[in-house]
């Protein structure tokens, strides 16, 4: 919409003016040509004279009219939609058979012509979607009637009114934001999960020189993208560079050696980095920009150890790509700085040995030698907590501005041997941000190429942003602007979007680093590569927005059945995508389609006979009726095939079998052979009714329809069908599916009477027995029925482009006993056909691998799927296997395996899942030591043993029915242990550990079934201290503790092994303090040392004093309560943690499905 037009004036007709009688006026339609230059097709415009405007309805059309390719119509409400106003607007026609969702999006210009001149015109203009809703648009106030009829204007002239509009229709395309028009950049598509690698590629395009050093590295144009990095990457940068859309990576994803499962594994984009820098440096040895990452990225530190009381020095000098940085703890930048040149002194237990000197004190730290043009740093965002025993991530407040003077305090971070001539002050780059957890989140980036404005780089999408939002909004920390929509002012929330990595320039070298670079830069063959993509691009794109003017026609022939079927193809005729196509004009008369037809096929105009085609109901698409347009004059718009396109940009297809004159004039060469009577009940001309070919080869005259002039399509009677003949040729050891021709066949013919024509389609014996079916349907299962030889064509219900198999009979065939049925029956073999499928085995354990191809049939049950590959794998038991599905979107295996299921088929089992509805043929097997129903009867826990210190001592796979009880499974264990647990015939009991808490106790007659063994933690098994055994230790109070350290914020974090201990009614803390040492076994210096805290499952810690009484400070429930979970307070015992480690956190977990990450690997 023009933005002078006002939007109260720009509208749709009003609906309540709508009248009957309006009536379409004659106009000219004018297509506008320039001399020497083709016409517009999306142009066009039309001139309306409308005479006697003065009598004219309250509404009134013109004639349709054609513009741009599509037909129009100017609607006028000659009294206006509004008093004293003209109303004027441009109207798609009503039609019927208009596709449902149609749309067409169009510019144009409405102008009422003065007698006067040019000059004296009055136009307005206006773009629009029309659709289905919305079919007319233009002005409810066009002008004041009192202007039009004002003679001086020369408007309305005898009564006479000329309205001419110039219509241009629009590309169909995605209207959606324009990243290279609105900031001159365009962005990386997401290929899954490769955010992180995204924000990092437009980071290093956007160092200038960088990029130039990439467009510098030698390929050549006989290298594959997707195989060469340095082509793949170079590509990408050139398509950053000068495309309009966004670039796929998915070349350079290739060239790494990375897979689909790739895509979706989440990385760091720090290793990323390092990673993909050591290849390109790799890569760019011996060349002439060898050394560039080095020149750009490295720089140096100083090591120093510098004794104190005597006169020694060790120093070392190391390079740097990067600089990891601290962020907890540090409130700035340069508080990072300070930590990492920290000083740290040498003395007593830790002094430093000098040589020749001995221990001595010694001061310890890290100067920097030189910084690089380039300073990247990497903001120590996550971290391990050795606490929680997990990585967590820092939100923590962190601030860095646009400028870094790494020169403050006198040079303080620069050794002495540093060069002063160079002065380091940096200027911010790229901020990359991560929002999101520990588990996953969101990468992007901020860059200012120019150095002043800020863009985000948000995957495909680039936009500006200010200054204020690309830096301090992502210091991270608390957010102060409270809640989201003005609620509960005061609220903090913590950003969780913050900077993970910043890249500086020095401003000395700003120049240089962010150098120009123009096409020059790019080798020729890189240019003409990359430009060829483009033109192709843009002549995809201009095709599409001219796609409505033209219908692709797609011609089909015998011969093309012929070649396709038994080989790519055995249900239906033809695959419509490889046969002649024609692109036409809608406004090309039928005659051209004869002619093309001609020219490519061999078949002059008097031959042909076409043929529409129709979808069935039953999934089938056959031959219909034949194509008899009342002349060759008529335009190829006028023939549908009753299919309508839906979306714009997309071309009409029209698909026509092309019936022609067989060999000599009849047979089955084309389709006009016959079997049968005529019309009038008698043979054809000349004929029998029977076939009107003899004996000969008839794939040769199927593929070789006649060119002669004189050749004509056999005269159809009124009730002659046209039927379509496969031949199955049963075979021992290679049964094979033919195309054999076609045959005008009469409707009340028998099935016998084909005979004669078949033998000769097929060149069988003129005795041969023959067996007919029809083809039926193929979806969702094969229905081929047999025909009777007495059945007429009408009692079988046939009609215009059914197809017939016929076979020599089975009965007559010699045939060994055991020889498979679909090698003698046409429909077992179309079944057998329809079902057969290849499907890839891979190892679970290592998923990337080929694995195993096998040729198997969909209806396969499970266990004959089981059966074949274990055969395949030299298994003793056909179900020894577990086999998983694979997810279509990752590639990898989905999270659990198959279940056995007697009744399930193969194709169940490739659709298996949450994602059914997309089938594979991968599926992911491991060998098991029981065969699979017995193996789901049993449940595998893995449990760690530990002994009366809390301390494990060993870890252990038990595995037993289902039904079996917790006291089973410890009995299990039991008998597992070594000899030297020392346990003997001690009671054991179990329970579930998570983050350092028992998050239950299980009772012995506990089923083991319940216990979801892949949803458990740790699981931990121990003997029961003596003071707890028997009825009377279950039935009395008991306590859960745990080792704790206190942190910020009054919070306590449990860091190692919980246990529980009896309580007994008044007994204090103290005493318990007592029994805890003895029980953990702790010397009495260190445990002097340990604090009694109680902690309640959802609030702060509270410190217990030795004189208090245990039970009177914890819930009754919490003490009586021995089995199951329960969010209970605990007594934790605080102590320095002076063994942090990990432990089998997570035993019962597969890990691969619970955010373990592959290795970052890029293939040199």
């Amino acid at each position: 919409m023009d933005p002078e037009v006002d939007s109260e004036e720009l509208d749709h007709q009003e609906p309540e003016l709508v009248q009957d009688d309006a009536q379409p006026m004659e106009g000219v339609t004018i297509e506008e040509e320039v001399v020497g230059q083709a016409p517009d097709p999306l142009k066009g415009e039309y001139t309306w004279e409308l005479r006697d405007f003065s009598q004219q309805p309250l509404k009134t059309f013109s004639e349709v009219f054609d513009a741009g390719g599509f037909p129009w119509q100017l609607l006028c409400f000659p009294k206006g939609n509004k008093p004293g106003q003209l109303s004027l607007f441009l109207a798609v026609p009503e039609n019927e058979d208009q596709p449902m969702g149609w749309q067409r999006s169009a510019s144009f210009k409405l102008t009422v012509l003065s007698a006067h001149g040019r000059e004296h015109d009055v136009s307005k203009d206006a773009t629009h979607t029309f659709l289905g809703t919305e079919n007319d648009w233009g002005f409810n106030t066009f002008m004041l009637l009192n202007d039009l009829v004002d003679p001086s204007r020369g408007l309305l002239v005898d009564d006479t009114l000329r309205i001419k509009v110039e219509v241009e229709v629009r590309v169909p395309e995605d209207f959606s934001y324009d990243s290279r028009k609105e900031t001159g950049y365009v962005g990386l598509k997401n290929q899954g999960a490769t955010c992180y690698m995204n924000s990092l590629l437009q980071t290093l395009y956007n160092i200038n020189q960088f990029r130039k050093a990439v467009y510098h590295m030698p390929t050549s144009e006989d290298d594959d993208p997707a195989k060469s990095m340095p082509l793949a990457l170079q590509s990408v940068f050139y398509k950053l560079q000068f495309t309009d859309g966004p670039v796929s990576t998915k070349d350079l994803t290739r060239s790494f050696g990375w897979d689909t499962s790739d895509a979706f594994q989440q990385h760091d984009v720090q290793e990323l980095n390092r990673i993909l820098c050591d290849r390109l440096e790799e890569k760019m040895k011996s060349t002439r920009v060898e050394g560039t990452i080095s020149k750009l990225f490295e720089g140096h530190t100083l090591n120093y150890i510098d004794c104190i009381n005597v006169d020694y020095k060790s120093s070392r000098r190391e390079s740097f790509m990067d600089l990891q940085l601290d962020v907890k703890g540090c409130k700035t930048i340069l508080d990072s700085f300070d930590r990492y040149c920290e000083v740290e002194t040498l003395e007593g237990d830790n002094q430093y040995l000098a040589e020749g000197h001995g221990l001595q004190d010694a001061r310890k730290g890290v100067l920097f030698d030189g910084f690089p043009p380039v300073l990247q740093l990497q903001l120590k965002r996550f971290e391990y907590d050795f606490m929680k025993d997990s990585m967590v991530k820092i939100n923590d407040r962190y601030e860095f501005g646009e400028e870094l003077d790494l020169d403050v305090g006198d040079r303080k971070y620069l050794a002495a041997s540093a060069a002063r001539g160079v002065r380091n002050k940096y200027k911010l780059l790229a901020v990359l941000v991560h929002s999101g957890g520990v588990h996953g989140g969101h990468y992007y980036a901020y860059i200012r190429p120019d150095g002043a404005r800020w863009l985000k780089f948000d995957d495909e999408r680039v936009e500006a942003a200010e200054a204020d939002r690309a830096v301090r909004g992502n210091w991270g920390g608390e957010d102060d602007r409270g809640a989201p929509g003005g609620g509960a002012p005061g609220l903090r929330f913590t950003r969780f979007a913050n900077a993970y990595m910043l890249v500086y320039v020095r401003e000395s070298e700003w120049g240089s680093v962010m150098c120009g670079v123009e096409r020059r830069d790019i080798s020729q063959h890189v240019c003409a590569r990359l430009q060829a993509e483009q033109d192709e691009k843009e002549r995809r794109r201009k095709e599409k927005a001219e796609a409505h003017l033209y219908t692709l026609v797609r011609v089909s022939t015998d011969a093309d059945m012929a070649s396709q079927i038994g080989r790519e193809r055995w249900f239906d005729l033809v695959d419509h995508e490889g046969v002649a196509t024609f692109k036409l004009s809608k406004r090309a008369p039928f005659s051209t389609l004869r002619a093309e037809a001609a020219r490519a096929l061999g078949v002059p105009p008097a031959a042909q006979r076409f043929w529409r085609w129709a979808a069935r109901q039953n999934g089938t698409y056959r031959p219909s009726l034949p194509l008899e347009p009342e002349s060759d004059e008529v335009p190829i718009s006028s023939l549908r095939d009753g299919r309508r396109d839906l979306r714009p940009g997309t071309m009409s297809t029209l698909n026509l079998y092309l019936e022609t004159a067989p060999d000599g004039g009849g047979g089955v060469g084309g389709a006009a052979g016959g079997v049968g009577a005529g019309a009038d009940g008698a043979a054809p001309d000349g004929g029998s009714p029977g076939a009107q070919d003899g004996a000969g080869d008839a794939s040769k005259a199927t593929n070789t329809p006649s060119t002669s002039p004189a050749a004509t399509p056999r005269p159809r009677g009124a009730n002659d069908i046209l039927l379509f003949f496969k031949q199955f040729l049963p075979d021992p050891e290679e049964p094979a599916l033919r195309y054999a021709g076609s045959l005008q066949v009469h409707r009340h013919s028998r099935i016998g009477e084909l005979a004669p024509a078949l033998r000769a389609l097929g060149g069988l014996a003129p005795d041969a027995a023959l067996e007919v079916y029809e083809e039926v349907k193929f979806e969702p299962s094969v229905m081929v029925e047999a025909l009777r030889p007495a059945l007429t064509a009408a009692a079988a219900q046939l009609e215009n482009g059914d197809v017939l198999v016929f076979q020599a009979a089975a009965a007559s065939l010699q045939a060994p006993p055991d020889c498979p049925r679909e090698h003698l029956s046409a429909p077992a073999y179309m079944s057998h056909v329809r079902n057969r499928v290849r499907v890839a085995f891979r190892p679970l354990e290592s998923p990337g691998e080929e694995g195993l191809l096998l040729d198997l049939r969909k209806d396969m049950g499970y266990e004959e799927v089981s059966g074949a590959l274990a055969a395949r794998l030299g298994l003793d038991h056909p179900l020894r296997l577990a086999l998983t599905g694979q997810n279509p979107y990752s590639a990898l295996p989905r999270p659990a395996p198959l279940k056995y299921a007697p009744g399930a088929t193969l194709e169940e089992m490739l659709r298996a899942g949450q994602y059914g509805a997309a089938a594979g043929s991968t599926l992911y097997y491991e060998v098991i030591d029981l065969p699979l129903p017995e193996y789901e009867k049993l449940v595998t826990f893995k449990v760690s043993f530990h002994n009366a210190k809390a301390e494990e001592v060993s870890a252990h796979s038990v595995r037993l029915p289902r039904d079996a009880r917790v006291s089973q499974l410890l009995e299990e264990l039991r008998a597992q242990l070594p000899a030297g647990a020392g346990v003997g015939d001690a009671p054991l009991r179990l329970m579930e550990v998570y983050q350092w808490r028992v998050w239950q106790l299980f009772d012995p007659d506990q089923a083991v079934g319940s216990m979801s063994g892949d949803a458990l933690w740790h699981l931990r098994a121990e003997v029961v201290p003596p003071d707890q055994r028997g009825a009377g230790g279950e039935e009395g109070l008991h306590v859960h503790c745990l080792q704790v350290t206190e942190e910020a914020h009054n919070r306590a974090f449990a860091f190692s092994d919980p246990f529980i201990m009896r309580v007994r009614e008044g007994e204090t803390v103290g005493e318990l303090r007592r029994r805890v040492q003895v029980a953990l076994g702790v010397g009495d210096e260190e445990f002097a040392g340990w604090r009694a805290l109680l902690c309640p499952p959802l609030s702060a810690p509270e410190p217990l004093e030795d004189e208090e009484v245990v039970t009177a400070r914890l819930a009754r429930a919490d003490l009586e309560r021995l089995y199951g979970h329960h969010d209970r307070a605990c007594i934790g015992w605080e102590h320095e943690n002076r063994n942090p480690r990990k432990t089998h956190a997570h035993l019962n977990r597969n890990a691969a499905w619970y955010g373990q990450e592959r290795q970052l690997k890029i293939k040199a």
